[in-house]
């Protein structure tokens, strides 16, 4: 999971380790295509079932999880911080569900890398943040940390597993999970020169994955468990789903514009495929001459961007607005016609269901987390290619009555999605974990 707001600017068997409750995920929520593969007996079909798991906590609350687990004092290992310049959405869930856990009062402390010109130590709606290192020395610093003892030796351990591993699994002397939103496969070309591109695929693909094959992998989505079962090869009765919440904030309101726009959100990063989108938009431009787009977000390719708008003559009418405040991205949901995704890689999709929480449909490309965080045909459409792509955005914007149905269509699956179902679906498989623990 890339996305979000912040970058733009479970088992088969009842043992206690197996039995995480998945609080906001019922079969009936999975996408058509992942239905299909469940009842087909297609190959990712025993990972889509089997993260349907036997309820351990039912319906509980936060507080009742933790009591009846012994989950006190919990340490976080991430990469980012939710304040680094360079969060996304990995970031943003993290903030959400360890927010509400310490809302209910368990201890929370998260060991992260450093943020530029920011405090070492920081106390953020409850919980504690604690930057030991650079960008990059923060994954070996917090190893040593674990193994001596420094770290991971509370109630429970929770590592975001984004990319380079904390192998957790080997220090944590507490019962552990690991979030992992996402593979991250041909993203390490995009972003690494070609020896240290293939190191991090290596790293990520073969040497890391035997050591969480007995670790409780949380994912966000159907679609991203079953590409981890098939790249990283790890048990899916070990992984359990538990979809991200959407804001509060995105919610119906306001006007469409008169004239047809396409709104597009996320850090302007390679795997986002944003030069793709651009591409599409001038095609689609033909045929809708008074079309406007907004590309919302920051980040390094935002100059190629501009170079590549600019060599297309299209400055006049895509912008590229940078960062954009809370207020001013619920009204760009709110205005669009439609919310577009071109990206290689998501554990989620974020942005889409956050422009469905406001009635607006989207067209994205059919990648895993998009599988889910789109009802294809239903609150939006997934595509593959740019082709596709320049195709259904056409149907959908000289469509009022498809579109009007996509809109419905997101809003009442994006309804589905709330912060506290995650914070409680992740914190039972902790619980789980624990119990687990307790029970050896």
């Amino acid at each position: 999971m890339t996305p979000g707001p912040r970058g733009a600017n479970a088992a088969a068997d009842r043992s206690p380790d197996a039995s995480v409750t998945q609080l906001n995920s019922p079969r009936d929520h999975l996408t058509p295509t992942a239905s299909r593969a469940v009842s087909s007996g297609h190959p990712s079909a025993r990972a889509q079932s089997s993260s349907v798991p036997v309820p351990l906590f039912g319906g509980m609350p936060l507080g009742e999880i933790a009591e009846r687990s012994g989950l006190k004092r919990i340490d976080v290992v991430a990469w980012r911080d939710f304040d680094d310049p360079e969060a996304g959405g990995s970031e943003l869930h993290a903030h959400r569900v360890i927010a509400a856990w310490s809302a209910a009062g368990l201890d929370v402390s998260m060991t992260t890398s450093s943020v530029p010109g920011g405090r070492r130590v920081v106390r953020r709606d409850g919980y504690r943040v604690i930057r030991r290192a650079g960008r990059y020395a923060v994954f070996p610093r917090s190893i040593l940390s674990g193994a001596v003892g420094r770290i991971g030796t509370g109630d429970g351990v929770v590592e975001i597993w984004n990319g380079m591993p904390f192998f957790s699994p080997l220090w944590s002397r507490s019962p552990q999970i690991t979030f992992l939103h996402h593979v991250h496969a041909e993203m390490w070309k995009m972003v690494l020169p070609r020896g240290l591109a293939e190191l991090g695929h290596v790293l990520e693909h073969r040497v890391a994955p035997p050591f969480y094959r007995r670790s409780r992998i949380v994912t966000l989505s159907h679609s991203s468990k079953a590409e981890i079962v098939e790249r990283l090869h790890l048990p899916p009765g070990r992984i359990t789903v538990t979809p991200p919440g959407v804001e509060p904030r995105f919610s119906p309101g306001g006007e469409r514009t008169e004239t047809p726009l396409v709104v597009a959100v996320g850090r302007l990063v390679p795997v986002k495929r944003f030069h793709l989108l651009v591409e599409a938009l001038v095609r689609l431009r033909a045929h809708h001459p008074g079309l406007r787009a907004v590309i919302a977000g920051e980040g390094y390719e935002r100059p190629a961007l501009a170079a590549l708008i600019q060599a297309h003559g299209a400055a006049s009418w895509i912008s590229l607005p940078g960062f954009v405040d809370d207020d001013a991205l619920v009204h760009l949901y709110r205005s669009a016609w439609v919310v577009a995704s071109s990206s290689l890689r998501e554990g989620w999709g974020m942005t889409v269901t956050e422009a469905g929480a406001c009635g607006t449909p989207s067209v994205a490309t059919r990648i895993g987390g998009h599988e889910d965080a789109v009802d294809d045909g239903r609150s939006g459409i997934l595509v593959d290619g740019t082709d596709a792509m320049v195709a259904a955005l056409d149907n959908v914007l000289r469509d009022e009555v498809l579109r009007r149905r996509l809109g419905l269509g997101a809003l009442e699956h994006a309804g589905r999605l709330t912060w506290d179902a995650t914070a409680r679906g992740t914190l039972a498989a902790l619980g789980s974990e624990a119990l687990a623990r307790q029970n050896a």
